[in-house]
């Protein structure tokens, strides 16, 4: 797969779109504004009946209407969800069930890996963002890109790679891809970016991204987080921008009105844009977004997965090399759930 291929979905799309499905869920109910009660129709005078008039029967009330729709809360437990974003430009969905139902490898990358972690309170929510060509080892496969791993067997070798680079267990997983990441944002009515490295992306429409405040619709918001080619740092500050925007969102989908119809309303939604792990069905990820209503998303923390510079792989590939003492870190604070004193320790 070239080069102008991977530029059709860069290493953050996944990220948003899940975090649109899994906390834009509280807000589903916050652009709707409730109808007005009817009101009372005045009273009008009664005649006394008299000898020769008979009253008509009384109308039947009304059926009571059936109750709202509930959402069971969330488990006070922490939960890992790995989020994966397919480059492939036919279907990520049924390339992910051919491979893993015949085994046989598919042309696509997970050229976005994030894994979210979110503490049992749900004060706030921790994205550890895994650069795509750090070179790890692909369990079976050896030593690779970590984004080569989609491909060569599915969501469940993603999992398995990540989990022992990480040595924590993934819970669940979600994978999207552009069309919905776009069509999410446009019916969100587009997301506000505060811009600090201004650019102008060398795709598609070569959008300009200016000083300051942005406001993104989903095709601007695309280029947003898919450029890598402008910037001296490559992915480096791409992946910086996707933090950008992933914070830009959550502040977008914040102090919503906590909506259960809502909720399951904007998860069916999404559900065709989403690819998940058989245990994560679309209940579950409304009991996910709905239990989240009470995070604070100013408080939320994303960092990179530390790294040891850039090299060479042994057959010639520019490769990101993992700095395995930092990580080893990382997966410490994941295991004694110590991530805030990491982050703090770290400036993050």
């Amino acid at each position: 797969m070239n080069g102008r291929r991977r530029l059709w979905l860069a290493a953050g799309l996944a990220v948003l779109l899940a975090l649109m499905v899994v906390l834009a869920a509280v807000i589903a109910g916050s652009n709707k504004t409730p109808s007005s009660a009817p009101s009372s129709p005045s009273p009008t005078a009664t005649p006394t009946p008299s000898a020769t008039q008979t009253r008509k029967p009384t109308a039947a009330a009304p059926a009571p209407a059936p109750a709202p729709p509930t959402i069971p809360e969330l488990p006070a437990a922490p939960m890992n969800i790995l989020v994966i974003g397919s480059d492939s430009r036919e279907n990520a969905k049924e390339e992910n069930n051919q491979t893993i139902t015949t085994g046989q490898a598919s042309d696509q990358r997970s050229d976005c890996l994030m894994l979210i972690h979110v503490p049992a309170d749900r004060h706030k929510v921790y994205g550890i963002s895994i650069m795509r060509d750090n070179w790890v080892d692909i369990p079976g496969y050896g030593a690779s890109k970590v984004n080569s791993a989609l491909g060569l067997g599915g969501t469940p070798l993603v999992v398995r790679t990540v989990e022992s680079l990480l040595g924590a267990h993934v819970d669940h997983t979600v994978m999207l891809d552009f069309h919905g990441f776009k069509l999410l944002t446009d019916a969100l009515g587009g997301i506000d970016v505060n811009v600090t490295l201004p650019f102008t992306s060398t795709i598609e429409t070569q959008h300009q991204f200016v000083a300051g405040i942005n406001h993104l619709d989903g095709q601007a918001a695309l280029e947003f987080v898919r450029e890598r080619h402008a910037f001296v740092d490559g992915d480096y500050q791409r992946v910086r921008d996707q933090q950008t925007f992933l914070r830009a969102l959550l502040v977008k989908l914040s102090g919503g009105v906590q909506n259960p119809a809502g909720v399951l309303g904007l998860v069916q939604f999404a559900a065709n844009d989403l690819t998940v792990d058989d245990g994560f069905d679309p209940m579950s990820v409304a009991i996910l977004a709905y239990g989240l209503r009470t995070v604070d998303p100013t408080a939320s923390v994303f960092f990179t997965l530390p790294t040891a510079g850039t090299g060479t792989s042994p057959d010639g590939q520019s490769i990101v090399l993992p700095d395995y003492a930092g990580i080893g870190e990382v997966a410490a604070a994941l295991r004694d759930d110590t991530l805030p004193q990491y982050v703090a320790a770290h400036g993050y």
